[in-house]
């Protein structure tokens, strides 16, 4: 059977790890967060984890050779799954480069690039009511979230053109109910 691998993508408050969620039960597959790994690094306050916080906390992406080296490992600790949801990774084309790489040695590759695209201010919406009740400190100055968002159109939203080359860029609108995304995300994949 042919793994499934889905990069999601979409600027910081787009909704990446609610729809995530509901892609995982559906398709069976595995949800590998950049974000996820890193607060896990920070929580358990390993050097990497003190590093990523700092970064992060300033609005800055932490950098390629830590992201890819912890999605390797991830990877290849579960060579059994269906397939995987990429969740804010690839942001960059050197990472994009280096997954394709690693997918390749693994037999597999990447299925769909799935981009949710929201408006900016309802990013921002988003992203203060997020952290006002997750207590996530990159989610509470709307300066840091303004300056996350730039980030992202930047450095990783070029990605697009990327995937897009390769035949496997699907636009999502990212507005309107959750259910209504979800289905506008089913729809893509099963095409």
């Amino acid at each position: 059977m042919k793994k499934m691998n889905i990069v999601l993508f979409g600027p910081p408050g787009a909704g990446k790890g609610t729809q995530s969620k509901f892609l995982m039960e559906r398709y069976g597959l595995e949800h590998l967060s950049t974000g996820d790994l890193l607060r896990a690094e920070i929580h358990a306050e390993t050097p990497l984890g003190l590093q990523a916080q700092e970064l992060m906390s300033a609005g800055e992406l932490v950098p390629d050779d830590v992201v890819v080296g912890m999605i390797r490992n991830r990877l290849q600790d579960n060579p059994k799954s269906k397939g995987f949801i990429f969740d804010g990774f690839p942001r960059t084309r050197a990472q994009a480069e280096a997954l394709d790489a690693t997918l390749v040695k693994l037999g597999s590759g990447i299925t769909v690039m799935l981009a949710l695209e929201v408006e900016e201010e309802e990013l921002v919406k988003r992203l203060l009511g997020r952290g006002a009740t997750s207590g996530r400190p990159d989610d509470k100055s709307e300066e840091v979230v303004r300056k996350r968002i730039r980030e992202y159109e930047n450095k990783t939203a070029p990605l697009k053109e990327y995937y897009e080359g390769q035949g496997k860029l699907r636009r999502i609108n990212g507005m309107g109910s959750i259910a209504d995304i979800t289905a506008r995300l089913m729809k893509a994949i099963d095409g």
